[in-house]
């Protein structure tokens, strides 16, 4: 594999799921600046671990403050501007609702059954890694 550092975006985010009384949900986030729906995710600051990056993304985009569990397969593409990009996620169970509030980054948040999300999802690779997730979490 690829070692991350060679890839010139990197980015980090979570898999965030809860049980509800009928299944699984896994939290899916609208981004309107590309008017899409994604996994809570970002870059890395200079200097940042992807850990702490993962961390840092699920607590700015949608309130919540949980710890990382197993880290799930990267994701790797290119970005809009064409560049490589590899993302690196963890599964994380929230431990409560979150305090989400709107923001430029994300405008909404919604809480959905594993295949829902999937189908909500906009693009290929996070429909895949939630799958695998998925998988994980039954």
């Amino acid at each position: 594999m690829t070692p991350a550092s060679s890839f010139q975006v990197q980015a980090a985010g979570a898999v965030v799921w809860r049980r509800s009384a009928r299944s699984v949900e896994v939290a899916v986030v609208h981004r309107p600046r590309y008017d899409d729906w994604s996994l809570p995710k970002g870059k890395l600051d200079s200097g940042e671990t992807f850990e702490a990056a993962a961390l840092r993304e699920v607590e700015e985009e949608i309130g919540l403050r949980g710890a990382l569990g197993p880290e799930l397969p990267p994701t790797t593409y290119r970005d809009h501007k064409n560049r490589t990009k590899i993302v690196r996620y963890w599964l994380m169970e929230a431990p409560e609702d979150p305090a989400f509030e709107p923001n430029d980054e994300v405008d909404q948040l919604r809480w959905l059954p594993g295949g829902e999300a999937v189908a909500l999802l906009s693009y290929e690779p996070d429909r895949t890694l939630l799958r695998h997730a998925l998988e994980l979490i039954a």
